[in-house]
């Protein structure tokens, strides 16, 4: 027995130190491709000796002696920090996912290729304006220089996770950087989801009092009343009502955001005469999903017009958002309606033909593609084009459930455009001067659709750019709901011009600001949206801008972090009016007394969705519960798709607003119930579910505790042991609705994770430019060995910033490493 034992001990520790080994051999590996920051260059490529500084928390401060060089110096950086990043979103563009990750991938690769972004990206070069196709191309050489740097040093492949996944890494061209800015609109545009889900919608609620109750619009002026869906395809045959043909997309590698996650933002900017410095102040923080690492990356370039810095997207040779030294610019979602869906009448005895204008059968265009699937057998397309757009097969965007058989759905999208100068735009629009000149270069702008808030030291002004369609005033559903190609008044008829896109310059109050709400109420077919990404944080904000006569930077600071919901100090007075008071105190113990006690809570609560608090997730499961209960036994399994609570939704039920106070009443029961019956129901609901899912009395609960922000790794992070490493899971304040975001995940186990937000934030001071500071939410490294790969995490979770500034002393002082790259000698 004693030999026995000796013998496991000695196993024991032969796989202990050969465990150790492994991990220490793999960790070698991986840190063979953590970049010298210090290290000294002759490449091919630069006319001049190049400089990039990193400061103390890696942002790279990039000096050359032309443009061409400092773009060349970008390419460098962005590949050393983020090369993993840069080739995945490549190859989302480029539909080849499944080439690395089989079969998992192989639908969004199909959508991809039907899309065919990158074959468009790659034909827009050539209408890129001279300074642009020079700037991608230099581009291009820095970061296929530094791939020459790993292939002959041996530096692990580039990023660990090469090793995992290994397949060669093409050089980079410079339509890969364009296609990723049509990748971007794919991420940001929610019109086509939108007119899916009205449609299914109408078809379930024929009743289109209903139909404007549950899909209601900002509530500013009303607009034209709508046909029901069935009308507008008398009557063909659908698919059932509430079918739903598609699978999600629920890798994290799936570009496709479902509309609650289809782009977000805030920005506003204050006049010298609104601001305590007598200069003008500009604000941002684009929301896109939280991701390890961000998709943003800080850098700073010096170009032969001038400093600029602000955050970049790897991949992508421009400063997105951010500052020179006289004007700033920031981002938001501009919701524009780019997207319509045709149905498309096939021809019976020829299923590649469509009904055309004229009655006519005309041919679609058809191409072959190949989608190569890791260890199984390739997947052949056939990908189809009609007069009108790219045709969605049945399987995506659940566009099968509202197809009439014998039909096919195509699709009309700015963003499907080959002569496509977005990055044109963005390119004079970093070299911009002044408020003028940046609406100048926003005229290039395709899409995504944005407004542009921009500042220079005198003025303000927001913009919105990106292409407009040109509707015709007869268009049958006012591009809300799919409608018959053939019909020539359904058709696109070009677009509008950019001077009709909207534009506000200088306004008497002093102050342009943007939440992604309605910007103007234009009759059709002049709008720009019918479908608005805000109305409840644009009524924070707007308290906040007005309730000073003068901003500072710190003012901004305090409004860009705020985290009072809006929607809470609306909702609950109106929700529980004839709830907060029931009589006598109920028995201790009992569900009553839980209830009253949770009311309580509520009654004090000032709407700040603090994470420490227990009162934001009492609301927020309430709410839930509520919306779920208003809507669940009329759209039956419809109701799946109302993945977040809707506050215009529940404002209109519960103040009966046109008879919407219907919804109160649960059609299965012989009862009829009223809104604050349901919201009783409801609210014992929310305190079953806390009971099942938490621990702690009511007081002792922690909003923070279920409003995790989850900066996960798009592979890694689902890996055993892996995911504990790679993934920066942090408590977060905010909600849906508050300035400093944090957008719910909606569904799963906890719908209240926090999985969209201000990933970049960005305050400017042009009366002190240096003074002006920025943050990223996770790290400017995506090598999770790297002390720079969270290092700014936890800096964004608190609220705190980092110097945004131009002074290259300043970057040199506390650099981490200095690069220098000279040209190689012929």
């Amino acid at each position: 027995m004693a030999t026995l034992f000796r013998w496991l001990i000695r196993l024991f520790l032969v796989l202990a130190v050969l465990t150790v080994a492994a991990i220490g051999i793999a960790i070698w590996f991986a840190s063979r491709s953590l970049p010298d920051y210090n290290a000294t260059y002759q490449l091919r490529g630069v006319s001049a000796p190049l400089t990039i500084v990193r400061n103390n928390s890696d942002i790279p401060h990039i000096f050359g002696e032309s443009d061409a060089d400092v773009f060349f110096g970008l390419g460098f950086a962005h590949a050393q920090d983020r090369l993993w990043q840069m080739t995945m979103m490549r190859r989302t563009a480029q539909g080849k996912l499944s080439e690395l990750f089989g079969q998992r991938t192989v639908r969004i690769d199909e959508m991809m290729r039907r899309f065919d972004l990158y074959n468009l990206a790659d034909r827009s070069y050539a209408a890129q304006d001279d300074y642009t196709k020079a700037a991608l191309q230099a581009y291009s050489a820095g970061v296929n220089a530094w791939l020459g740097q790993v292939n002959s040093g041996a530096l692990g492949r580039g990023a660990p996770e090469f090793f995992l996944f290994g397949a060669e890494i093409a050089p980079w061209q410079p339509a890969d950087s364009i296609a990723l800015i049509k990748l971007m609109a794919v991420q940001l545009s929610s019109q086509l989801e939108a007119e899916v889900l009205r449609a299914r919608v109408s078809l379930a609620l024929p009743d289109g009092d209903r139909l404007r109750d549950i899909l209601p619009d900002d509530p500013g002026q009303p607009i034209g009343a709508l046909p029901p869906y069935a009308s507008l395809i008398d009557e063909l045959t659908l698919p059932g009502k509430y079918a739903a043909l598609d699978t999600p997309l629920d890798t994290p590698l799936s570009p496709f955001r479902s509309a609650p996650f289809a782009g977000a933002s805030n920005a506003w900017a204050a006049a010298p005469s609104r601001s305590t410095t007598g200069a003008s102040l500009l604000a941002n923080d684009p929301h896109l999903g939280l991701t390890a690492p961000s998709i943003w990356y800080l850098a700073r370039l010096e170009l032969q017009s001038g400093g600029v810095i602000g955050g970049t997207i790897p991949g992508i040779p421009v400063i997105m958002a951010g500052r020179g030294e006289d004007f700033g610019w920031g981002l938001t979602t501009a919701s524009a309606d780019d997207q319509d869906l045709h149905i498309e009448k096939l021809n019976p005895d020829a299923p590649s033909e469509v009904l055309g204008l004229n009655g006519a059968w005309v041919p679609m265009r058809e191409q072959r593609s190949i989608i190569k699937v890791k260890d199984a057998e390739d997947v052949v397309l056939t990908l189809q084009w009609t007069e009108n757009g790219p045709v969605i097969p049945p399987g995506h965007y659940s566009v099968g459930t509202i197809t009439p058989e014998g039909h096919v759905m195509s699709l009309a999208w700015t963003a499907l455009s080959a002569e496509d100068t977005s990055m044109t735009a963005a390119m004079a629009l970093m070299r911009a001067q002044t408020v003028e000149e940046g609406m100048a270069a926003g005229e290039f702008f395709v899409a995504p659709a944005q407004n542009l808030t921009m500042a220079d030291k005198d003025s303000v002004a927001l913009q919105v750019i990106g292409q407009l369609p040109r509707r015709d005033p007869g268009h049958q559903s006012l591009g809300r709901l799919p409608t018959p190609g053939w019909i020539a008044e359904n058709r696109w008829q070009g677009i509008l011009p950019y001077e009709t896109n909207p534009r506000f310059t200088d306004p008497a109050g002093g102050i342009v600001a943007n939440t992604n709400n309605k910007t103007v109420d234009r009759p059709f077919p002049e709008h720009v949206s019918y479908l608005w990404g805000d109305v409840e944080r644009i009524q924070r904000l707007t308290g906040l801008l007005q309730g000073r006569q003068v901003h500072t930077r710190d003012s901004f600071i305090e409004a860009q972090l705020d985290t009072v919901s809006f929607a809470a100090r609306s909702l609950l007075p109106l929700v529980a009016a004839e709830l907060w008071f029931s009589g006598e105190a109920a028995p201790a113990g009992t569900p009553e007394r839980k209830r009253e006690d949770a009311l309580k809570l509520l009654a004090n609560w000032n709407g700040d969705m603090n994470e420490h608090q227990p009162e934001p997730l009492l609301f927020s499961v309430w709410m839930r519960m509520l919306q779920n209960r208003l809507i669940a036994d009329d759209i039956g399994p419809l109701a799946s798709e109302f993945t977040h609570i809707d506050p215009v939704f529940i404002e209109r039920v519960f103040r009966d607003i046109d008879g919407a106070g219907r919804w109160c009443d649960i059609i299965q029961s012989a009862a009829v119930e009223t809104c604050p019956d349901t919201a009783r129901i409801a609210l014992d609901e929310a305190l079953l579910w806390i009971d099942e899912n938490l621990t702690g009395t009511l007081e002792s609960l922690r909003w923070g505790d279920l409003h995790q922000a989850t900066h996960d790794h798009a592979v890694l992070g689902e890996l055993p042991i892996l995911k504990y490493i790679v993934n920066i899971r942090q408590s977060t304040s905010g909600d849906d609705f508050t300035l400093n975001r944090g957008r719910t995940l909606g569904t799963g186990p906890n719908p209240f994770l926090n999985v969209h937000g201000p990933a970049y934030r960005g305050v400017y001071d042009f009366a002190d430019p240096d003074s002006s500071v920025f943050i990223s939410s996770t790290g400017q490294s995506g090598h999770f060995l790297s002390r720079h790969y969270d290092d700014l995490g936890e800096l964004w979770r608190r609220g705190e910033y980092v110097p945004m500034s131009l002074d290259p002393d300043l970057a040199r002082a506390a650099a981490v490493g200095i690069t220098e790259i000279f040209p190689l000698a012929e």
